[in-house]
C-alpha cells in the first residue's frame, strides 16, 4: 500500500479530522484523508480509446510524481480501452491508481463494460449531469451500486459550471421570498454544497461505505473556491479533492491555483488536490504535477526533491554564472531524483544553495546542507563552498560549475549513502 512521503519538515499541521478513504488495492494502493498526507493526482487529455498515447501519457504523470491519474471515460471505445490500458501500465511497471472521469452516460458505460467498472480504481460522478428529473437517482444509484460490487471508491465532484439547475433554481426562488435575500453567488455557493452532500447521502443510503466517499466542488474563482471549501468542511467529514477548476495557463493557473488551494492547505483542508493547467500547444502535461509537488514541498508539507535556493541577481550580479548553476544543478537534482531516490533515502530533503554575490551568498550558503557563494560583478573569481555551515573549500577559475557540481554529487553519497539499518550495524 502506497502512503505519501515523510511527514514535512516544519512539523505536523493541523489538520481537518476528515474519514481516511482507500483507492486501489495491495502495493498500489493509495490513501486520502484519514490524516495521510495530501496526495497529488492529475489527469490526462488524450483520447482514452488510444491505447498506446493514454499509457504513455499516465506513465509520464505517475514517474512525475502524480500519485492518482484521473482518465476521460465518455464512449463505448474509452471504457473498452481501460482495461487494456490498466494491463500496459502494469507491464510498464506504473502502479498509480486509475480515476475514471463519468459525465452523462457514465451508468450506461459502467454497466455496459463490466470489464472497465473492474479496472479503474475509482469512479469520479458529477451529480450536475449524472442524470436529469426522474432520470438523476436512478442513474446515480447505478454508478453507486456498481460502484459496491467492485469494492471502488467514488468522488462526488460537483462542478459551478455544471450545477444541478434544479436544486439551484429551487434555492434561487426560496431565496426570493426570503425578507432578507442573499446575493446571487451566495446562492450558487450553498447550491454547490448541498448537491456534494445531497449526492454523499444518497450514496450511502444506497450501500456506500462512508470510507469510500470523496467530495470536490470545483469553481474558477479563488474566493469562491475557498468560501465552498469551508462550507463543505463545516458541514462533513468526507475526505476532500481540492482543485480550482479552469485556472488558466501559464503563470496565471500557477498563481490562481496555488492562492486558493494554499489559503485552505494552510487551514488544514484538503486531502488530495490537482492543479488545473491549461497546456500551451504540445506543452508537457506533466507541469501540473511539478507544481502541485512545488506547492506542497514550499509550504512544508510534503517533501518530494532536493531544493535549489537562488538569488534573484541584482546590479551586483551581472555576471550570469550564478543564474547558470542554479539552473544547472536544478536540473541535474532532477534527472538524478529517479537514481538517487531508490539508493539514498531522504535525499529528497537535500537543500543546496546557489547565491550571486557576497551580501547575502555566504549567510544562505550557510543555512543550505551545501551552498556556494559566487563572486558578484566585477570580484575576484573566488567562490567559497559551505557544507553543513561550515566553509569547505574556495573554488576558482573557470570550472567553478563543474567543480560544485562534484561536490553535490559527493554530498548525497556520503550523507544519504548509508541506509539506517547498515548504520545500526
Amino acid at each position: 500500500m502506497t502512503t505519501a512521503s515523510t511527514e514535512p519538515p516544519f512539523g505536523p499541521r493541523s489538520r481537518r479530522t476528515s474519514v481516511g478513504v482507500r483507492i486501489g488495492e495491495g502495493e498500489k494502493a493509495v490513501i486520502v484523508g484519514g490524516g495521510a498526507p495530501v496526495v497529488v493526482q492529475s489527469m490526462t487529455n488524450t483520447d482514452t480509446a488510444d491505447i498506446e498515447a493514454t499509457s504513455r501519457q499516465i506513465a509520464a504523470l505517475a514517474r512525475a510524481g502524480s500519485e492518482l491519474v484521473r482518465i476521460t471515460v465518455d464512449r463505448d471505445e474509452a471504457a473498452a480501452a481501460v482495461p487494456h490500458i490498466r494491463d500496459r501500465l502494469a507491464a510498464m511497471g506504473v502502479t498509480a491508481p486509475l480515476i475514471g472521469d463519468f459525465h452523462y452516460i457514465g451508468h450506461k458505460l459502467l454497466t455496459d463494460h463490466p470489464a472497465c467498472a473492474e479496472a479503474l480504481d475509482k469512479y469520479r460522478i458529477n451529480p450536475g449531469n449524472v442524470g436529469f428529473k426522474n432520470k438523476r437517482d436512478l442513474q446515480f444509484g447505478q454508478i453507486v451500486e456498481i460502484a459496491i460490487r467492485n469494492g471502488k471508491a467514488v468522488r462526488v465532484g460537483a462542478n459551478w459550471g455544471s450545477l444541478d439547475q434544479e436544486l439551484l433554481t429551487h434555492l434561487m426562488d426560496e431565496n426570493a421570498l426570503n425578507p432578507a435575500p442573499l446575493e446571487a453567488r451566495a446562492v450558487t455557493r450553498e447550491a454547490m454544497v448541498r448537491s456534494a452532500l445531497i449526492s454523499a447521502a444518497r450514496a450511502e443510503e444506497i450501500g456506500l461505505q462512508r470510507s469510500r466517499i470523496i467530495l470536490s466542488a470545483k469553481v474558477s474563482a479563488v474566493q469562491d473556491l475557498i468560501t465552498v471549501y469551508r462550507m463543505l468542511a463545516e458541514r462533513s467529514d468526507y475526505a476532500l479533492h481540492l482543485g480550482l477548476t479552469e485556472a488558466g495557463m501559464g503563470s496565471k493557473g500557477i498563481v490562481a491555483s496555488s492562492a486558493a488551494l494554499g489559503v485552505l492547505l494552510q487551514e488544514g483542508l484538503g486531502d488530495t488536490i490537482r492543479i488545473s493547467l491549461t497546456p500551451e500547444p504540445g506543452g508537457d502535461r506533466t507541469q501540473e504535477v511539478k507544481v502541485a509537488q512545488e506547492l506542497l514541498q514550499t509550504m512544508g508539507f510534503r517533501v518530494f526533491t532536493p531544493q535549489v535556493a537562488a538569488c534573484p541577481g541584482c546590479g551586483r550580479t551581472t555576471s550570469t554564472v550564478f543564474q547558470e548553476l542554479a539552473r544547472d544543478i536544478q536540473n541535474h537534482l532532477a534527472t538524478s531524483m529517479p537514481h538517487w531516490r531508490a539508493l539514498y533515502p531522504g535525499v529528497e530533503r537535500l537543500n543546496v544553495a546557489v547565491m550571486g554575490c557576497i551580501v547575502n551568498g555566504p549567510g544562505e550558503s550557510k543555512h543550505a546542507d551545501i551552498g556556494i557563494s559566487l563572486p558578484g560583478a566585477g570580484e575576484t573569481p573566488a567562490a567559497p563552498v559551505f557544507v553543513d555551515g561550515v566553509k569547505t573549500v574556495t573554488l576558482r577559475g573557470a570550472r567553478i560549475a563543474e567543480e560544485f557540481q562534484a561536490l553535490v554529487e559527493d554530498y548525497v553519497v556520503r550523507r544519504y549513502g548509508q541506509r539506517p539499518e547498515q548504520a545500526a550495524e
